[in-house]
């Protein structure tokens, strides 16, 4: 019989699929490839088709790759990443690191450990006190615009080539510097801080004559340690003992997973049961423990007590652990650690997050790098023109000096300091309270993007669960019908108390039997299926009642304890998942009541205020793979043994018996946009347990392969189960979501959902928050598993128009490994796609496939720990604190308290942060071009000297006191009101194209920097009088007015600190005009011919500008003017 069952390979690591599928594809080309294939071919080239299956893994990608390899690839940064690379390998031939193993961890014997583990202490320090200059260096000086100011700089020192002072540009070099030294000191620092208080936290550690107090950082592999409630735990340990009762504990995760919810832990049995905490010296116990690893949700150890005949054993998993940084919440536990500093699972799930860098830094980037070009072939015109006479080489280095100003230093410190400015308004923003600014680098980035890919549970929705509706096959009961089920477990309840107490029960319902027989037998069949049914919810879960503490004296009674724990009011549900507490709390409100539970027993209250006590046998938590729970308890008072299961449709239709109506009714439910969960019971008999226990322990003792050998024991319960009922619960959606969702849908970003969730569920949460218009069709993509379905599923995709997708993770898979580039193509044109049954792994790959098929920004929005990979992957990841804890708000580069906040986020903000960037980095560079192009014009005047116009401090000055203020102001300026932006969404489209900051516009400023600099240095020449001192006088004033002017023509909306900063600057200047006696001569600078004609260069320059600028708003203004108007 068992060999006639058809086994599906479990596949567990790419690196097998080449053999797995191989046979798969051969048969299915066998068979279907001549009739359907080749009368369909896909849009892209059949090549991948025909080659072999080691080809068409790789195909898309390969084909980018021979595209990007050549001499070009080299030049314009293939160098980069093959240095990259190669410093990548030194650096791990330096610091190979220690192979992670298994250990045998004797209990309170530091000394007896076979190897040397790393020392306990938490070092979160980038730099020690010799790499901190360098590094610090380092990171400045790869970039291009840093290490241009500093061979520039170093320039000076050589006497042939020096010009000018040298604080004229070693000053700003230095400011830059300094900020940022100052800045990463002030960072490490307070990271040492932190790092030696955590350090230094005392704990108490168990020896053999008595406690002793000892320093977190110097704990040790097979110490005992004891720590309090509310400390936090300092190495990760495996639980031996607690002052609870009941041998178990909670602890809060918070730091570690971002879950919100507590954690039971349990003690191990055997050192739980020792009278007294000084017998774990007395006896010869050790723990083995596997190799350190990164998954906090799993374990695998034994326990063995070796001074016992016969050895006690216990197998130990997740929950007798105690991980470094969680929180002790409850009680006092003891613990032997296993392992300690870099190999906790704390240490090794931190990551350090990549850099993110913004598009308009890389698109200023590429413009500095334009502006060298043109600096050097103006520097080579100058040389050429004298004819490469004499030491023309050095000459020609003297150019590129004189004209360095044309990229200037303040480019990067005026774009950083408004990066801070935009961060410091988001968050100081009332509309969108709480918003928290986590990266400031990149807030332009939210006025580019194109694709949203968002979660769904917590994200659109609240994770708040209500219970909507009961299923028992025949009868289905919803929120209006409650009450009916309520009166059901009364009566139900009161038949079983009144049965033992006389005959009167049974005697009443005779009569009615004889007289209606039908009747009776109905009603008494759904009022019995409805007790079982809410019996097994009341029972199934992972739920805990926590009652609020009170100061309990001990000379109390017990009644007055039981009085006071007990109370309504006074109960809390705690679970690590929201349904459950949902459920817990629905079995309440319709009689049926969980007062206790701990890890042995559970007890229910009834209606009449009886207790039902059950005895817990085992538990089978709910995981991802399994996507089910199980229990197995005994009633007390009748010994009767139950298996209840509970968990998803795809899970349990298998386990269930047969039935004609669960399919159907889950497929209802999911279209309603309720969560199901399906609810079984087997009954089992003593001797059915006892035989199930032993199986179930010695396959939970293995080391080897124990989750297969566990999984396959449950499995031999979870045949034929008594299908009980079928529950929906509806997660309720976000405030404002179909508002956001339409406004954000007008600005023509594109929004795809990646959620974990089912299809069913998926597809209708999507319609209901209007992500799918109810007009627009919807496209389902059918599971597959062979290339050959692939191909015909994405043609007949093809075909459709308009139309949003929905796929499954599975399929997604299938399409990713032969058509990656085809798909990605297709999906891209869908105005929705919804991906339903994600992994976390899977969410990161869709958002880095985006980002590399299309040049387009990508922005992540998630609230939970497994929406952490896609956020960070993402160009701009956006974090909600939600029920689900802050882990994805902490890893997210915004973090935002709701999803309606995401409009104004972008709409308001991104559009800002951009704009102004863009006019703000622009207006830099013009100030650096004027100056360049003044200095070219004067060279060229006097026979192409390479001799400074303006030196010292007119320099410095002109970067900072005169004009700094007025330029920066820029970040204050908005086109739009932020009441239009919101309103008229489609303003959002033209910044995606990058209109503000292009090649186009760029040159327009070139062009106007030359008109600029030319008339003012020109005009100075044509006008001054004897001396040369006058054109520096007349030039220099016309060129700090010229500039003022100018920020005023490029502002479209003015503030009332801009105007400051406008006067400011002015009276800086003509207040520093007394001490520029070097410069300026003071005589002349105050007479009537010195204004006049500092009024006439200034208006010739700056007056065309301003009647273009208005022309152009009259014949062709920009689309936001006529909304302004």
């Amino acid at each position: 019989m068992a060999d006639s069952i058809p086994l599906n390979p479990v596949r567990k690591s790419s690196k097998r699929i080449p053999y797995y599928n191989s046979a798969r594809i051969s048969r299915y080309s066998l068979e279907d490839e001549p009739s359907n294939l080749d009368e369909m071919p896909l849009m892209m080239s059949e090549e991948g088709f025909e080659n072999d299956e080691s080809d068409y893994q790789t195909l898309p990608r390969a084909r980018v790759h021979q595209r990007r390899r050549g001499l070009g690839w080299f030049l314009l940064g293939g160098w980069k990443v093959l240095c990259g690379s190669c410093c990548d390998c030194l650096a791990r031939v330096c610091r190979r690191k220690k192979e992670l193993k298994a250990r045998t961890v004797w209990l309170g014997c530091p000394e007896k450990c076979e190897e040397k583990y790393p020392k306990n202490a938490i070092k979160n320090q980038k730099y020690n006190i010799f790499t901190f200059v360098p590094g610090v260096l380092y990171q400045q000086f790869k970039f291009f615009l840093n290490l241009y100011f500093l061979v520039v700089a170093c320039s000076q020192f050589v006497p042939s080539l020096k010009i000018g002072y040298l604080y004229t540009y070693w000053a700003p070099l230095a400011f830059v510097l300094a900020v940022t030294m100052v800045r990463e000191a002030v960072d490490e620092v307070r990271r040492y801080q932190r790092d030696k208080e955590m350090n230094s936290q005392l704990y108490s550690k168990l020896t053999v004559r008595a406690k002793t107090q000892v320093k977190s950082s110097d704990i040790q592999v097979g110490d005992l340690i004891i720590v309090d409630k509310n400390q936090r735990i300092p190495a990760d340990m495996i639980f031996l003992r607690t002052s609870e009762k009941n041998g178990s504990c909670f602890i809060r995760t918070d730091q570690l997973d971002g879950e919100t919810d507590w954690k039971l832990k349990v003690a191990v049995g055997c050192t739980q049961r020792l009278p007294a905490v000084g017998d774990l010296f007395s006896i010869s116990a050790y723990v083995y423990a596997q190799r350190p690893q990164l998954d906090i949700h799993s374990f695998e150890g034994n326990f063995t007590r070796e001074d016992t005949d016969p050895q006690v054993r216990e197998s130990l998993n997740i929950e007798n652990t105690l991980w470094a940084s969680t929180v002790v919440a409850s009680g006092t536990v003891i613990g032997v650690v296993i392992y300690t500093g870099k190999e906790t699972r704390s240490v090794l799930n931190t990551s350090n997050a990549k850099n993110k860098f913004g598009l308009l830094d890389l698109e200023l980037n590429r413009l500095t790098k334009a502006l060298f070009l043109a600096q050097v072939v103006l520097s080579v015109v100058m040389v050429a023109v004298q004819g490469f006479v004499g030491p023309w080489f050095r000459n020609l280095f003297r150019f590129v000096v004189l004209f360095s100003y044309i990229i200037p230093i303040s480019l990067r410190v005026n774009l950083d300091m408004g990066k801070s400015a935009y961060g410091w308004m988001i968050m100081k923003d009332e509309n969108i309270p709480g918003t928290v600014v986590r990266t400031s680098t990149i807030p332009e980035e939210l006025g580019r993007l194109v694709y949203l890919l968002t979660d769904k549970t917590g994200t659109l929705t609240q994770n708040e669960m209500v219970f909507k509706r009961l299923h028992l096959g025949t009868v289905s009961y919803g929120t209006d019908t409650m009450d009916e089920i309520q009166n059901h477990i009364v009566q139900s309840y009161a038949q079983v108390t009144s049965q033992p107490s006389n005959g009167a029960g049974a005697g009443g319902s005779t009569p009615s039997r004889k007289t209606q027989t039908p009747g009776p037998k109905v009603r008494k069949s759904v009022s019995s299926r409805i007790h079982e049914a809410v019996k097994a919810i009341a029972l199934c879960h992972n739920v805990t009642p926590v009652y609020e503490s009170h100061a309990i004296v001990n000379g109390e009674t017990e009644s007055a304890e039981a009085d006071q724990d007990f109370s309504d009011d006074n109960r809390t549900y705690q679970a690590s998942s929201p349904d459950e507490v949902e459920l817990v709390r629905w079995t309440q409100s319709v009689g049926l009541t969980l007062v206790n539970r701990d890890l042995t027993s559970l007890q229910l209250r009834t209606p009449s205020g009886q207790t039902l006590s059950f005895h817990i046998l085992q538990i089978f938590p709910f995981t991802s793979e399994s996507k089910r729970m199980g229990i197995i308890v005994r009633e007390e008072s009748t010994g009767d043994i139950a298996f209840y299961m509970k968990g998803a449709d795809v899970a349990m239709a298998s386990i269930v018996q047969y039935n004609d109506w669960l399919e159907e009714e889950c497929g209802n439910m999911a279209r309603e946009g309720l969560r199901t969960l399906v609810v079984a019971k087997k009954s089992l008999s003593e001797e059915q347990y006892q035989d199930f226990e032993n199986r179930y322990n010695q396959a939970k003792l293995s080391v080897h392969d124990r989750g297969l050998k566990v999984a396959a024991v449950v499995e031999s319960l979870e045949r034929e189960m008594e299908l009980l009922c079928l529950t929906g619960v509806e997660d309720q959606l976000q405030a404002d979501v179909r508002p956001t969702l339409e406004l954000l849908r007008n600005a023509g970003i594109k929004i795809w959902m990646l959620t974990g969730d089912k299809l069913e569920t998926a597809t209708c949460i999507a319609k209901s928050s209007h992500l799918v218009s109810r007009t627009q069709d919807i496209h389902v993509f059918k599971p597959i598993s062979s290339r050959g379905e692939a191909h015909l599923e994405l043609n007949a995709f093809r075909r459709k128009h308009d139309c949003a997708l929905v796929i499954s993770g599975d399929s997604l898979e299938v399409c990713l490994r032969y058509y990656e580039h085809e798909f990605v193509e297709l999906a891209c044109q869908c105005p929705a796609v919804v991906c339903c049954r994600c992994s976390p792994t899977q969410k990161a790959q869709i958002v880095t496939l985006l980002k590399q098929h299309t040049d387009n920004r990508t922005c992540a929005i998630g609230d939970g720990g497994n929406d952490v990979s896609m956020i960070q992957a993402a160009d701009c990841g956006i974090g909600i604190e939600g029920k689900e804890g802050k882990q994805a708000s902490l890893a997210a580069d915004f973090s935002i308290t709701q999803f309606k906040h995401i409009g104004r986020l972008l709409m308001v903000h991104g559009r800002n942060s951009y704009k102004r960037s863009a006019a703000l980095g622009q207006f830099v560079m013009h100030r650096g071009m004027i100056i360049s192009t003044m200095q070219a014009v004067f060279s060229s005047v006097f026979y192409f000297a390479s001799v400074p116009l303006y030196q010292g401090f007119l320099m410095v000055g002109y970067a900072t006191m005169y004009t700094m203020f007025p330029v920066f102001s820029l970040v204050l300026d908005q086109d739009v009101k932020p009441e239009m932006a919101l309103l008229y969404p489609e303003l959002y489209k033209d910044l995606t194209k990058g209109r503000s900051l292009s090649f186009k516009t760029f040159l327009i400023w070139v062009l106007i920097s030359v008109y600029q600099g030319g008339i003012l240095m020109y005009g100075a020449l044509v006008l001054f009088e004897a001396e040369f001192v006058h054109v520096v006088a007349i030039s220099f004033t016309a060129l700090v007015l010229t500039e003022l002017l100018m920020v005023a023509l490029t502002i479209r909306t003015w503030h009332w600190l801009m105007v400051v900063a406008e006067f400011f600057s002015l009276g800086c200047y003509l207040a520093s005009l007394a001490f520029l006696n070097e410069y300026f001569d003071l005589s002349f600078i105050t007479t009537w011919p010195f204004l006049w004609k500092v009024s006439a260069i200034t208006l010739v320059s700056c007056l065309p500008l301003y009647i273009i600028k208005y022309l152009k708003r009259k014949f062709s203004p920009p689309s936001y003017s006529k909304l302004s108007s």
